[in-house]
């Protein structure tokens, strides 16, 4: 077979040198000491030096390499195609998906075998009884409902503060928090709005944190009540922080102990939803009692955030899902997106 003739000697060379690193690294993760010197001494201060460097400008840097590089594949794979060349198409796809697998286990892959925000804080996630879930649930419920009242609006009624309002104030998110959790006291830096966010909304993404440039980027296109937390929950990943329940907690936190109204709003509602759900699974009369006192400007909040969603059901959504929980999973976190959901035993650690 051609693949075993000399001409491939290179990519032997090539794919063998990443096998080995990645049995390496699968070793190395046993070792949380080794991984908290990976992650934190190494890796971190790379990826904060890139996104001062790409806050140079205004777009998103990543999103242009991904475009790039998925227009670049593209016209890789036609004109291989064209001239024949079956196997060579496939060995470089191969190489290049594997070496981009490999610099992603060291430029993020590390954080999931180094400590995480519990271990750093102090915090730890646990369960609480129905009546400590309750009283947080009664918590975040007065919290929305107060500030619902104070953020701009459309006609509809609609959370409609403008995005680059909620960006200008995304580098003063953590002053709050950073009281609370010192090991938040890394600077973040303003995430870039997506050009592309109707497509990451097909995804079923509201934004992602790019090891490769140290960006955190949010999507735009989808409704604007959760921008300000999903801003605090990207930043939350610029600190180091890897475990999405983990970001969602800490974006939520972020966002009530911030200054700016329209920050508090979406933080108190990411945090009732979450609770208010568990909620309902405990106990449904506790649960329609709080829903009774939730005004009618948070309620068309919600109706307008289930519609949005809803146009983007499809097999889009149900891969991208699949690849995203499959990459979870295999960073150790056994329950993948099911893990999103934990964030209430966060919650109920902190309050209850």
């Amino acid at each position: 077979m051609r693949w075993f003739s000399g001409q491939y000697k290179k990519h032997h060379i090539w794919l063998g040198c990443l096998v080995v690193f990645f049995v390496l690294f699968a070793l190395l993760r046993r070792s949380s000491a080794v991984m908290n010197f990976l992650a934190f001494s190494v890796v971190l201060p790379v990826m904060q030096c890139l996104a001062r460097l790409c806050s140079a400008v205004d777009f998103s840097v990543a999103e242009v390499l991904i475009f790039s590089a998925v227009w670049v594949a593209v016209w890789y794979a036609i004109w291989q195609l064209r001239k024949r060349r079956y196997i060579r198409l496939v060995v470089t796809l191969v190489e290049v998906a594997a070496t981009v697998a490999a610099c992603a286990c060291l430029l993020w892959g590390s954080f999931y075998g180094a400590d995480g925000f519990q271990e750093k804080s102090g915090l730890a996630a646990r369960g609480g009884t129905v009546e400590e879930l309750t009283a947080v649930t009664e918590h975040f419920a007065a919290g929305v409902t107060e500030y619902a009242h104070r953020v701009e609006r459309d006609w509809q009624g609609v959370f409609a503060v403008p995005y680059r309002d909620v960006l200008a104030l995304a580098e003063k998110s953590y002053e709050g928090v950073s009281e609370l959790f010192p090991c938040l006291n890394d600077a973040v830096l303003t995430p870039k709005p997506l050009a592309m966010s109707r497509v990451l909304s097909a995804m079923d993404f509201t934004g992602f944190y790019f090891a490769f440039t140290g960006e955190s980027n949010v999507n735009v296109d989808s409704p604007r009540c959760y921008l300000p937390v999903t801003v605090c929950h990207e930043q939350a990943h610029q600190q180091g922080i890897a475990s999405e329940q983990e970001c969602n907690f800490v974006g939520i936190m972020a966002a009530i102990t911030c200054d700016d109204p329209a920050y508090r709003y979406s933080g108190y509602l990411m945090g009732y939803v979450y609770l208010s759900n568990a909620l309902y699974r405990a106990d449904r009369e506790a649960w329609q009692t709080i829903r009774d006192t939730i005004p009618q400007e948070v309620l068309i909040d919600l109706q307008y955030h289930r519609l949005y969603w809803a146009q983007f059901e499809g097999p889009v959504k149900t891969v991208s899902t699949t690849v995203y929980d499959g990459f979870l999973k295999a960073n150790g976190l056994e329950d993948g997106i099911a893990n999103y959901g934990t964030v209430v035993d966060l919650l109920l650690g902190y309050f209850a």
